[in-house]
């Protein structure tokens, strides 16, 4: 098995694939920082529900229920874009938060009081690394 470089890379990819083939339910290997995201990502109302399993290795597993639109089935997660990556990381103040589809959509950050939304950011006037857009 091989070494992923970029976790949450990972983690938006394993969403994305299991949006487009349909699945209800996507199980991703846990770590504190997706754990956040994940958190997040129900409380915009774009996962229906989120379970923190353990697991033999320790490492443990987040199971996630997929939303989609009731009438026409569409994922309610349009994109997901990884924004820093380890190779280059997009950090941004206060003052120049980037706007996610002028506002309709979140860009996910990790600061110095946690991982929050573009949003939460702005109020706190506190900047730090984004992580992915979610619109």
């Amino acid at each position: 098995m091989s070494k992923i470089t970029d976790p949450i890379a990972d983690y938006l990819t394993r969403l994305r694939n299991a949006q487009n083939a349909g699945h209800r339910v996507v199980e991703v290997p846990a770590s504190n920082i997706k754990k956040e995201i994940t958190k997040v990502l129900f409380e915009k109302g774009y996962i229906l529900q989120y379970r923190f399993d353990e697991t033999d290795n320790g490492q443990g597993q987040i199971k996630i229920a997929l939303k989609y639109n009731k009438d026409t089935k569409q994922p309610v997660i349009l994109k997901l874009e990884r924004a820093s990556t380890p190779g280059l990381r997009k950090y941004t103040n206060a003052e120049n938060m980037p706007r996610v589809l002028n506002g309709l959509g979140i860009a996910i950050l990790s600061t110095s009081k946690g991982i929050m939304t573009d949003k939460e950011a702005r109020n706190l006037h506190i900047g730090g690394e984004v992580l992915c857009y979610v619109y």
